[in-house]
């Protein structure tokens, strides 16, 4: 037999290719296993292509590099036809791997069709050496290799699979898989060269592509298709990561606009816009299948309350507490929406009216229990009203208007309960709502009206100015007080166009009686929480002062405690920008909010106004009057250590006056000095006092309805 030896460069570069040939083998079938349709097809026929003739390359540098004592030729047809098998059965192995599952009995048929395809490549490259006489094969040898060939494969079938996609560290894990594979292929390559023997009277026929130049060819052509292959998937992984990036954060984007634009940004329960979708949808499928649903109108009873005594930031929170509550005890097929402010709607599918009511029930049994929101234990109640399809309306608009005139129903029969739709509840409904139409209007028709409640240096007299009451002259329903339509003018924001009148009106108003001669009159004008915190405000009373020539200093600015303690820093920044105009500021029922001192002597203040609550008190033969005369003279003593004026309103009776003339209060008002009085009853009531007959004042007094402060 002739002896053979191996070029030892040949022989790494054999196995440089092999290991490259894995790898593009692991690489392709994970870019087919991600890919789709036109593009599964190309990377399968284009990823068999590339792997296959790494494979066959491998094969046939490995014979080149075997030297035979002759100048080796090989077949082309034969060369080519093993190619074409090693390509053929590349192709089977990444369709194998890539799509539906790889059970053990699929892997085996596998293992043993592309392990036969293997070693019939490898042996028709053998027979393509165009030698005489023909190789002597051992058969053990060949058998071996077979065996190496069907394990080799079965191997790679099964790396191919499980490192398609999705682990982390694929590429150093697909490394290492490729150098087992290219130690298992080169292996039974080199095993099956074992198996040829070549007889000592061996020669060349001289025919076919001679060996020495097509070492070369192989090696390049091979390693330039590995290498293209591998850079082209390369980039298109990193496109298909920066898409998937991008398409990941366009669908995150989406998400967080329908959020915004389908949920409240507080409590994340759908808005007014998702639920007027959900109410359509719930009523085309009731009318389909005849069936039925409740439409639950809910509103927080207390919250106003709480909001201005605590704090937005309270209110907020204990709005999520009230929401987190009410989703605890809702199951089924519901939406529960949160429509703004305190306001709150449930859909819900029923079977009957009465689950409507078990489930109303325990929401006001619910909600009534106290809430713990920071270090406060709060207690608010819910009045809710129950529209049921088709009953009680046969459209979204319809429901949504009569399970709110339950609502208010619930509300008028005193709140914290559930009330069901009754035709005659919609009086009431339109009502509070013809009273909000007539309210928009009462501006432009000019029926707003201020009256004046005079202020007098303490004990009695004279006067030093008047505190401006808003009051409505309705056309229909006569003169109302600020407690029938204040609350209806917050809600709509009607409140700042009406609050914005009244400075305007009391500074025209206390022109008018300077020019009578009553230059040391001043007047004071309540600011609503609303009002207060609208950026025009400062705008809105040097426009006053200066279209009316009032000394600032003769206007007071009167801001409830708990208005001014919702956003301390923002109150003293408000309030200073006032007072270096040279207007006053009052802090409003002072000692019925939560006030910090701290806050409290950096207020830019030069009064406080005692809350009447408290006056009323004093006249009590009761523990608790004692009580209220204590707190009344601390808040004196209070005030005049931080150098401010002291108002007392509510006074009613002389004990009162004298009580709290004798604590030092600079200045009272009352029932018991003055009612308020319409503008052109003011020279009358000051002409009385000039003549020293407060009673007699007291007595002939035009007298309304007891006044509830408002600006």
């Amino acid at each position: 037999m002739l002896m053979s030896s191996y070029n030892q460069l040949l022989v790494i570069i054999s196995f440089i290719v092999a290991f490259l040939a894995s790898y593009t083998a692991l690489d392709m079938s994970g870019r087919v296993a991600t890919a789709s349709g036109k593009a599964a097809r190309l990377w399968l026929f284009g990823g068999g292509f590339a792997m296959g003739i790494g494979i066959w390359s491998m094969h046939f540098i490995g014979m080149l590099a075997m030297s035979l004592p002759m100048v080796m030729s090989y077949d082309a047809t034969l060369t080519i036809v093993s190619m074409v098998i090693a390509v053929a059965a590349s192709i089977f192995a990444l369709w194998t791997v890539c799509y539906g599952e790889l059970p053990w009995y699929r892997l085996s048929v596998g293992a043993v069709i592309m392990g036969s395809g293997v070693v019939a490549m490898h042996y028709t490259g053998m027979a393509a050496l165009m030698v005489q006489p023909g190789i002597v094969w051992h058969w053990g040898w060949v058998a071996l290799s077979v065996l190496i060939a069907l394990v080799a494969s079965g191997a790679a079938l099964w790396l191919a699979f499980h490192l398609r996609q999705g682990t982390s560290h694929l590429t150093l894990m697909r490394s290492g898989a490729s150098l087992i594979m290219g130690i298992a292929i080169a292996g039974m390559h080199y095993t099956g060269m074992a198996a040829a023997s070549f007889p000592m009277d061996s020669h060349a026929t001289h025919m076919g592509v001679n060996s020495n130049w097509l070492a070369v060819l192989v090696v390049v052509v091979t390693l330039s298709i590995l290498g293209i292959t591998l850079l082209i998937s390369m980039l298109d992984a990193r496109l298909q990561a920066r898409t998937s990036l991008l398409a990941t954060s366009l669908a995150e984007a989406n998400r967080e606009l329908a959020q915004l634009a389908l949920h409240d940004n507080l409590t994340r329960l759908p808005n007014r816009i998702l639920l007027e979708d959900r109410l359509d949808q719930a009523i085309n499928k009731a009318t389909r299948e005849n069936s039925k649903f409740a439409l639950m109108f809910m509103d927080l009873d207390g919250f106003k309350g709480v909001n201005d005594a605590f704090g937005h930031h309270i209110g907020d929170s204990l709005l999520i507490a009230v929401t987190e509550r009410m989703k605890s005890l809702l199951l089924g097929h519901h939406t529960l929406a949160r429509l703004g402010g305190d306001e709150f709607v449930l859909l819900m599918e029923i079977e009957d009216p009465n689950d409507a009511a078990v489930v109303a029930g325990a929401l006001v049994k619910s909600i009534e229990q106290p809430f713990d929101i920071s270090r406060y234990e709060l207690q608010v109640s819910l009045s809710i009203g129950v529209a049921v399809f088709p009953g009680d309306g046969v459209d979204e608009r319809e429901l949504m208007f009569n399970a709110d005139a339950a609502m208010y129903y619930t509300k008028n029969k005193g709140r914290n309960g559930f009330s069901f739709f009754q035709p005659s509840m919609n009086i009431i409904a339109q009502n509070q709502r013809q009273l909000i139409n007539d309210l928009w209007m009462a501006q432009d028709n000019g029926e707003l009206r201020l009256f004046y409640q005079p202020k007098f240096r303490a004990p009695d007299g004279p006067i030093v100015g008047f505190e401006a009451l808003l009051r409505w002259q309705h056309p229909q329903r006569g003169l109302l007080t600020p407690d029938v339509f204040l609350p209806l003018a917050e809600k709509t924001g009607l409140i700042i166009s009406i609050g914005n009148w009244v400075i305007n009106e009391a500074c025209r108003q206390l022109r008018v009686w300077h020019l009578q001669g009553n230059t040391r009159w001043s007047v004071a004008v309540n600011l609503s929480a609303l009002q207060f915190e609208q950026t025009g405000l400062v705008e809105t009373v040097i426009k006053a002062l200066s279209t009316h020539q009032i000394p600032a200093e003769l206007l007071t600015l009167e801001v409830t405690e708990t208005t001014a303690m919702r956003d301390p820093d923002e109150s003293i920044r408000i309030l200073t920008q006032l007072t270096e105009l040279g207007v006053k500021a009052s802090i409003d029922d002072f000692g019925t909010g939560y006030s910090s001192l701290l806050y409290l002597k950096r207020l830019p203040a030069s009064e406080l106004k005692i809350d009447r609550a408290f006056v009323k008190e004093l006249q009590e033969q009761t523990e608790d009057a004692t009580i209220v005369s204590a707190i009344v003279s601390a808040i004196v003593a209070l005030a005049q250590t931080l150098n401010l004026k002291v108002v007392a309103e509510g006074v009613e009776t002389p004990e009162q006056q004298q009580f709290l003339t004798s604590l030092g209060c600079n200045t009272l008002q009352g029932y018991l000095l003055g009612r308020p009085l319409a503008a052109d009853k003011v020279p009358e009531l000051a002409d009385f006092f000039t003549g020293d007959k407060p009673e007699e004042v007291a007595e002939n007094a035009p007298v309304q309805s007891k006044p509830v402060d408002a600006g």
